[in-house]
C-alpha cells in the first residue's frame, strides 16, 4: 500500500528517531506557520498583526529587560527563520554536516551540541551587544533569530572530530572539513563589522561551543550527559566495553558481534584524521558503527 508524501514527512519527522530531521522539520514548521498567517493576512488587507505578534514571540531580543518577560525565546529563536534563503542554506549544512556528526557520535550528542551551541551563541551576542561600545544603543531595537549558531556548532564540532573528512562541494570540488569550518569563522569575524553584526556574533558563539565540546569530547569528558541521569564518568569517546570472552587458543578472529575494544576504535579514529572516512575499509567502518551503537543504547 502506497504512503502519501506527507505520511512520509510525517514518519520521517516524527516517528524515525533521528533528532537531525526532528530539527529540519520544526524549523520548517515554524517558517510555514509564520508566512502561510503573513499570506492570508496580505489577502484579506490586513496588516501583519497576527505573525509579526508570533515571530516576537519566538525571535530573541538583545535588551536583557524584554528577554526576561520572553525567557522560552533563547530555545525557540533558534529554529525560527523568516526568509526563505535563510531557511534554504541552514537547513542544507544542517543536513550535510548533521548526518557526519551521527555517523561518528550519538542521538544525544547531536541535541546536546545544537541546543547548547543555540544557548551559546545567545549568550555571547548578549554579552557583546549590551557591552561593547561598538553597537552602543541598538540592543533595545535589534533580535536575534535563526538556527545558524546552532548550525555552526554542529559544523564545527564535526570538522574538529574529523578534520580530514572531505566532502565535495559545487564549484569548489573537494573540501576536508577543516578547511570548511575555517572559512565559515573567517566569514564571521569579517562580517562583526557589516550590516548582520549580531548574526555573525552569535554563529561565533556557536562555533567556540561546537569546538569545546568535541575537544573536551576527544579527551574523555562527554558534556552531553548532562542531559541523562547517569552519574557514571566517561572515560573514552565511546562507551566501548572490551570483549573479555574466553577464545580458542591461537584464535585470533573477531566475533562479529562483539563490540571492538578501545584500542581498535582508536586507530580507525586516527586513520579518519590521516586519510579520512572514505578510505576505511567495510570492516573498520563496521567496527566503528558497532562501538557508536553501544554508545547509544
Amino acid at each position: 500500500m502506497k504512503t502519501s508524501i506527507l505520511e512520509e514527512l510525517r514518519f520521517k519527522v516524527f516517528q524515525s528517531g533521528n533528532p537531525l530531521y526532528l530539527f529540519i522539520g520544526l524549523n520548517v514548521a515554524i517558517f510555514l506557520l509564520i508566512n502561510f498567517l503573513g499570506l492570508i493576512e496580505f489577502l484579506f488587507n490586513r496588516n501583519g498583526g497576527v505573525s509579526q505578534f508570533v515571530l516576537a514571540q519566538l525571535v530573541m531580543p538583545a535588551n536583557v529587560s524584554d528577554l526576561l518577560f520572553k525567557p522560552w525565546t533563547l530555545l525557540t529563536y533558534m529554529f525560527t527563520q523568516q526568509g526563505f534563503f535563510h531557511l534554504l542554506f541552514n537547513m542544507l549544512w544542517l543536513f550535510w554536516l548533521g548526518r557526519i556528526f551521527t555517523d561518528f557520535l550519538n542521538k544525544r550528542q547531536f541535541i546536546f551540541t545544537y541546543i547548547v551551541g543555540g544557548l551559546a551563541g545567545a549568550v555571547v551576542f548578549l554579552l557583546l551587544f549590551n557591552f561593547l561600545p561598538a553597537f552602543e544603543g541598538r540592543a533595545a531595537r535589534s533580535v536575534l533569530l535563526g538556527s545558524s549558531a546552532a548550525v555552526s556548532a554542529i559544523i564545527v564540532g564535526a570538522a574538529v572530530l574529523v578534520p580530514d573528512y572531505t566532502i565535495r562541494l559545487l564549484f569548489f570540488g573537494n573540501v576536508k572539513l577543516k578547511y570548511l569550518a575555517i572559512a565559515f569563522i573567517v566569514l564571521d569575524l569579517l562580517g562583526i563589522s557589516g550590516g548582520n553584526a549580531g548574526g555573525s556574533i552569535a554563529h561565533l558563539g556557536g562555533a567556540l561551543f561546537g569546538y569545546l565540546y568535541i575537544v573536551q569530547l576527544r579527551k574523555g569528558d562527554d558534556w552531553s550527559k548532562l542531559f541523562t541521569r547517569k552519574l557514571k564518568a566517561r572515560k573514552t569517546k565511546f562507551t566501548v566495553h572490551r570483549n573479555t570472552g574466553s577464545a580458542s587458543r591461537g584464535s585470533s578472529v573477531r566475533n562479529p558481534d562483539t563490540v571492538p575494544d578501545q584500542d581498535y576504535i582508536d586507530s580507525i579514529l586516527d586513520k579518519i584524521s590521516q586519510s579520512g572516512y572514505q578510505n576505511l575499509t567495510a570492516a573498520e567502518k563496521e567496527a566503528l558503527f558497532k562501538a557508536s551503537k553501544q554508545d547509544q543504547n
